[in-house]
């Protein structure tokens, strides 16, 4: 795919993604898009679906092979989906990036920043911490 369509159809992703249009991100991947490209600020895909709690978005994502744990390093958008996710409280998108082997315990920010859990627990979020905790995530060495 050459590059102009690539970034037409990346274009197309993250306009989908807030609507909550599950056709067209079908459509875009089957299409051949790459489900880890970043937008020109360095926003993921993952990231942007994952922060606005888009949990079949994220299951689209996921399955065309997007990694749950890329950070993003978009302006406003930097860290993990797990991240995003879980300071928002979206616990059923913590389920979803959890079951496809996002790590409980990666800190945003190259490992400084803070954790899903540190995330869930600020936020306050207790359900999503409960579900972080169940699945192995640990209150320790948080910056």
């Amino acid at each position: 795919m050459n590059q102009r369509r690539h970034k037409k159809l990346s274009r197309r992703l993250f306009e989908a993604i807030p609507r909550d249009d599950t056709a067209v991100v079908k459509a875009l991947l089957r299409a051949g898009l790459d489900p880890d490209r970043a937008d020109s600020e360095g926003t993921t895909p993952l990231y942007e679906a994952s922060v606005n709690g888009k949990t079949e978005i994220v299951r689209l994502l996921l399955a065309a092979g997007a990694s749950p744990n890329a950070e993003s390093s978009g302006l406003g958008a930097e860290g993990t989906p797990l991240c995003a996710a879980a300071c928002w409280g979206h616990t059923e998108t913590v389920r979803e990036l959890l079951a496809h082997g996002a790590d409980a315990n990666l800190h945003e920010d190259h490992g400084t920043g803070w954790s899903p859990l540190k995330w869930a627990i600020r936020g306050p979020h207790p359900e999503t911490a409960d579900l972080l905790i169940a699945a192995g995530a640990t209150p320790g060495g948080t910056p």
